[in-house]
């Protein structure tokens, strides 16, 4: 290599490599976490109190005597091989036995917990949900509070018509609402198998309201006509499912029947309330009405309906109707029950229906024999709606 006057020496990469090149065997480059060991906290040996009798707690002398100078930088060959079943340092063992699902780790407790109480009244099939309060919640606006709010959903078929929500307190991370919302038309099987949601949520008029956290309970935690206290801490909600396993909204009516004492005799059938109907309009809601008929009829005289009640999804009708029938014709008589949201200058939309009559199974069958074996005393019961229209039925 020549270098010419008045020139700065340069070398290129691959003759810098080349200079100083002491052969000989590949040692291994030791891993990192040879130096810091995690083990297991279910791992036999635990820590002694005592300082003298740690295996952390050697004398120089003994380090020395049992291995070279050279492996002193390495906390776990200084009491064994690497692999074997060494003890933790104190503080090792301290980070290992915290929970990541523990109530009092940092994740749980950052969005704030919500204090609420659930009741079953499996006579009236109501649940009541007290919202009593939340504390510490995550601050959503500029000046370090929130304006929360609580929002329920039942699971699965979570839709408008199962939402009911709380007033907003304004300013407060810690707000105290004492609210209770109702659910009507709850039946046993829906505590079994139903999830009950509640979301808390930061209310923002200019913008787009902001999810603070949730708290799902499963229903059948809770027994029949007993109070259950909850308190619980906020979590991120979950990842939500494709649309095919989301499940459509129970759609049910609450109805009663009563024989009347009379000589003549007479059916009287009650038409209470309707919840969780599907929102058949643009607007998100339905304007349902309530069709009934006793078929067979010849003479075309069984039709009755109801008020159409508009804009909602869970519409309050208390309406009678009478039919006069002696006990040995209604055995042989079918009560259909029908709903259907109300269009202007259209043909209606069927939402759901349910018929009764001795030939009809589970619920429809034991509220028919019901009524029949109790003359004059009123038989109320909740019926889920099906989809199947009736083939007697026209949309008229």
């Amino acid at each position: 290599m020549t270098v010419r006057r008045g020139k700065k020496l340069s070398i290129s990469i691959q003759e810098h490599m080349a200079i100083d090149v002491c052969p000989g065997p590949i040692r291994p480059i030791r891993q990192i976490s040879a130096y810091f060991p995690r083990l297991s906290p279910t791992s036999p040996g635990p820590v002694s109190p005592n300082p003298a009798s740690s295996p952390l707690a050697l004398s120089p002398g003994s380090v020395a005597s049992g291995m070279g100078g050279a492996h002193l930088l390495s906390p776990l060959l200084a009491h064994g091989r690497p692999g074997g079943g060494g003890s933790l340092s104190l503080t090792s063992s301290m980070d290992t036995s915290v929970e990541i699902n523990s109530s009092d780790s940092d994740d749980c407790t950052a969005l704030g917990t919500l204090e609420f109480e659930l009741r079953y009244e499996q006579s009236s099939s109501e649940l009541h949900c007290t919202v009593l309060r939340a504390k510490g919640l995550k601050p959503m606006d500029f000046n370090g509070l929130a304006d929360p709010y609580v929002k329920l959903h039942l699971l699965p078929g979570a839709c408008k018509a199962n939402k009911l929500k709380t007033k907003t307190i304004r300013n407060s991370l810690n707000p105290v609402w004492n609210e209770t919302l109702t659910y009507v038309g709850i039946t046993e099987e829906d505590m079994h198998r139903k999830t009950l949601r509640l979301t808390v949520c930061d209310e923002d008029k200019l913008t787009h309201n902001e999810l603070i956290g949730e708290s799902r309970v499963p229903l059948k935690r809770v027994k029949p006509d007993q109070t259950k206290h909850f308190h619980t801490c906020l979590e991120h909600p979950p990842p939500l499912p494709s649309p095919t396993a989301m499940g459509v909204a129970l759609r049910g009516i609450s109805c009663y029947l009563r024989e009347e004492k009379d000589a003549d005799g007479g059916l009287c059938v009650g038409v209470r309330r309707c919840a969780h109907l599907a929102a058949m309009d643009v607007n998100g809601f339905s304007d349902p009405y309530v069709k009934i008929y006793l078929k067979p009829d010849i003479q075309k005289k069984s039709k009755h309906k109801t008020t159409v009640m508009k804009k909602t999804l869970n519409p309050e009708f208390n309406e009678e109707f009478f039919y006069e029938i002696s006990l040995s014709e209604l055995a042989n008589k079918t009560l259909e029950v029908t709903v259907w949201d109300y269009d202007l200058g259209r043909s209606n939309d069927f939402i759901g229906g349910v018929c009764l009559s001795c030939h009809s199974q589970g619920d429809a069958l034991r509220h028919w024999m019901d009524c029949l074996k109790n003359k004059g005393r009123r038989v109320e019961r909740w019926h889920i709606l099906t989809n199947e229209l009736p083939r007697t039925l026209s949309h008229d």
